[in-house]
């Protein structure tokens, strides 16, 4: 059983009461402890100094004669004014930063029936938001026949209020929000609008669920980055305290599978010499993540979904079970409701883990991303290894011409430009990268991309010779211009982003001068 604590505000005219008198009375913080059915461990009393400590004491004492077992300490907070929001909150907001807080071990409530308007605003705040882990408490008195006085216990309840933002504090908010969201992209001020958005979302979740996430996605675009990053959003911000566990799943095999996830215990097959714990305790109290979870076994899915519906699982061998309490995020590449249909992965499985499920983009599909990608790959490398590196400008802008040319499949994703920019920086002279390590990265990067069963346009006999990274662009104008029926079609798929920023497009022109460049024209491409 955990431990119980209940945060409160004395009550200056509720709570007061003088001599044996005042047992007759309903005190609201004197209540909670009267009531038949429910022992707390401990109190937190916030209260203020000078004239109040007197009843505060009062209160600490009568809450030890009628329940022993707990525990009670007095917190001046030093409010000066208790109807000043900013003033309230900014000091109940210092003291929980540094309080001791173990979720896993003890339930926190908080009550709000005594203390200013302004202080029941604020605990309602802080424990929305989190930083005061627990449940909101209200008490009322129960009143008796006509003549006759309420009931000293009163009775306790539950509440959730949904109450107006204020300025500052929604400002509060905001930037932690902000920063959070900033945490989990690493720094990277990405411009692509779907993912920012995604993000957000990403941030909600991670600090008000503890429920399974999924995350599909092509292979490198970063689902374990991200897991990792939601992990240590929710130690930092929810006091996770377990591990993070990582597993893909392509690499479990055979027998060997359900005892890398669930354990054995000696002697239950071949070769168990010793008890194994297996990687779903390892994650108990933190954060397990599957990756390419949809290659799964039959049997490891069914232990899986018993595993995250009761906490519960058998390792191999063994008739007694364990528990573990983790959160999952899943990772896959696959279309799971595919596989669904196709008998390869379970429905109800999918169904469970399926609650928050998030589609990270390609980083061919945001391509507005290269650039503070690139800057962030470059100061990771000059971090790991001790060396500054850097661009010059031609060298740079030759790389994102290059990068974000619809034609660069970046089918490696992340890991192809995180490869990319290790190549170039070990090889830049004096740790400054040039035009001619960036030719020579785009020519092996588009040699890897190259697959012989693909459809390769044959560019037509030219007066001029062109530059390697030129080659798929023009190879991408001509296919668009040999499928559209005239010019100005062709300039419209060419030009789909950039003509929204113009007042007056000239899509058929701007596809003319580029196609004269190498001496050539819409009609002698298509004859």
């Amino acid at each position: 059983m955990k431990r119980t604590v209940i945060f409160g505000f004395l009550g200056i005219n509720l709570d007061a009461g003088y001599g044996e008198g005042r047992w007759e009375r309903w005190r609201p913080t004197v209540a909670l402890f009267q009531q038949e059915d429910v022992i707390y461990d401990r109190l937190e009393l916030f209260h203020e100094a000078g004239e109040h400590e007197e009843l505060a004491e009062r209160i600490l004492a009568d809450v030890r004669q009628i329940s022993p077992e707990t525990e009670t300490r007095g917190h001046i907070l030093g409010i000066t004014e208790p109807w000043d929001l900013e003033d309230v909150y900014e000091r109940m907001f210092a003291f929980l930063e540094s309080y001791p807080f173990d979720p896993d071990e003890e339930e926190y409530f908080v009550h709000l029936t005594t203390g200013t308007h302004v202080c029941q605003i604020c605990s309602y705040l802080l424990v929305e938001t989190r930083h005061l882990p627990g449940k909101l408490l209200q008490t009322s008195p129960i009143r008796g026949r006509p003549g006759r006085s309420s009931r000293p216990e009163g009775r306790v309840q539950e509440i959730d209020l949904d109450l107006s933002k204020y300025d500052r504090i929604a400002t509060r908010f905001a930037n932690e929000q902000a920063d959070a969201t900033d945490f989990l992209k690493s720094g990277i001020a990405t411009r692509n609008a779907a993912f920012n958005k995604m993000i957000d979302r990403i941030e909600q979740v991670a600090v008000r669920s503890s429920e399974p996430v999924l995350l599909s996605g092509p292979t490198g675009a970063g689902k374990s980055h991200l897991a990792r990053k939601v992990y240590e959003l929710r130690k930092n911000r929810t006091g996770l305290k377990g591990s993070f566990v990582e597993v893909n799943c392509a690499t479990l095999r055979g027998d060997t599978a359900a005892s890398a996830l669930f354990g054995h215990v000696r002697g239950s097959f071949t070769g168990a010499q010793r008890d194994r714990t297996g990687l779903l305790r390892e994650a108990d109290g933190g954060l397990l993540f599957l990756d390419e979870i949809g290659e799964l076994g039959a049997d490891e899915q069914a232990m899986l979904l018993r595993a995250l519906e009761d906490k519960t699982f058998l390792p191999v061998g063994s008739d007694r079970p364990v528990t573990s309490n983790f959160q999952l995020i899943a990772g896959t590449n696959r279309d799971l409701r595919a596989d669904v249909v196709s008998g390869r992965f379970r429905e109800d499985l999918l169904a469970r883990i399926d609650l928050w499920s998030f589609k990270l983009p390609s980083l061919a599909e945001r391509r507005e991303d290269i650039a503070p990608n690139l800057d962030y790959e470059i100061r990771s490398y000059s971090a790991k290894h001790g060396r500054a590196i850097s661009f010059n400008k031609e060298a740079r802008a030759a790389f994102l011409t290059f990068a974000e040319n619809p034609t660069s499949t970046w089918r490696g994703n992340f890991r192809d430009l995180n490869a990319a920019i290790i190549r170039m920086a070990t090889l830049a002279p004096r740790g400054r990268v040039r035009a001619e390590e960036v030719e020579e990265e785009t020519q092996r990067l588009s040699k890897s991309w190259h697959r012989p069963d693909e459809n390769n346009i044959d560019l037509p006999e030219l007066d001029t010779e062109i530059d390697p990274f030129d080659r798929p662009q023009l190879a991408y104008v001509i296919k668009v211009c040999q499928e559209s029926k005239t010019l100005s079609e062709a300039g419209r798929k060419l030009y789909s982003e950039s003509r929204k920023k113009k007042a007056n497009p000239n899509d058929a022109d701007r596809v003319r001068k580029y196609l004269t460049k190498f001496g050539l024209s819409f009609d002698t491409i298509n004859q």
